[in-house]
């Protein structure tokens, strides 16, 4: 992380990466208002269903997730390499690895529950 004034520069690869469970982790760049992370899954990982009160948008560099709105058995949506998934604030939402996949998480305000780790339901072992 290099700092000149109120300007940060990071490099993914020097960022500390946060195992939550076997199949997956995290590296999180946090500004005030919005929050940047890499999001590694293993293919078979599900992050259960779920909503916050932040505006997200996903954005898949590798692998593909298979995404479930409004329930677990709402709307499907697979997600692929190049594409980008936009989640409104409060919708409930799950996500599967179809393959090992490394996605771009944007929130909008940061997430609080993955700053202070009171994210439970992501650490299930």
């Amino acid at each position: 992380m290099e700092t000149t004034s109120s300007v940060t520069k990071y490099t993914w690869d020097a960022m500390p990466r946060e195992q939550l469970s076997d199949q997956l982790s995290r590296r999180l760049i946090t500004g005030q208002d919005v929050m940047l992370a890499h999001v590694y899954l293993k293919q078979g990982c599900i992050v259960p269903l779920h909503h916050h009160i932040n505006e997200q948008i996903t954005y898949i560099l590798e692998g593909a997730l298979r995404f479930h709105i409004g329930a677990a058995d709402g709307e499907e949506i697979i997600v692929r390499a190049g594409e980008v998934l936009h989640i409104p604030s409060n919708v409930p939402h799950m996500a599967e690895a179809l393959e090992d996949t490394l996605d771009v998480d944007i929130f909008s305000p940061p997430r609080q529950d993955w700053l202070d780790k009171s994210d439970d339901y992501l650490r299930k072992k």
